[in-house]
């Protein structure tokens, strides 16, 4: 776990106030301690992603935080697939088949419907 200084010492392209400001507009969520915030590998990756977007793409502030946004609802999404994942594989091989029977029937009805698909 590393403090303010710590992270701005790690990623030069930050400086502490705009760390800062970052955790008040929610961008990073450090853990709060009695010494103040400190940021675990997580928040560092997000942090250099952060001045990826501000600084490499050269996205407007308010772009930011709808990117972020939609990268936690994809990684939400994957945790929880994958969690599914694991409980299927948890039943016995005549459950798994027609699990996958019954999915595969939802997927094609659904294109056949014309509905949107989460693959496009």
């Amino acid at each position: 776990m590393l403090d303010e200084r710590d992270v701005v010492a790690r990623v030069a392209r930050v400086e502490l106030r705009e760390l800062r400001l970052w955790v008040r507009e929610g961008w990073v969520k450090p853990v709060e301690t009695e010494t103040g915030p400190v940021f675990d590998d997580l928040d560092v990756a997000r942090i250099r992603l952060v001045c990826d977007l501000r600084q490499d793409l050269e996205l407007p502030d308010d772009a930011v935080p709808v990117i972020l946004s939609l990268l936690d609802q994809l990684h939400g999404m994957r945790r929880d697939l994958r969690a599914l994942v694991r409980a299927v594989e948890a039943q016995t091989p005549e459950t798994r088949r027609a699990i996958v029977a019954a999915a595969s029937e939802l997927m094609a009805s659904e294109l056949m419907a014309g509905e949107p698909t989460e693959r496009g």
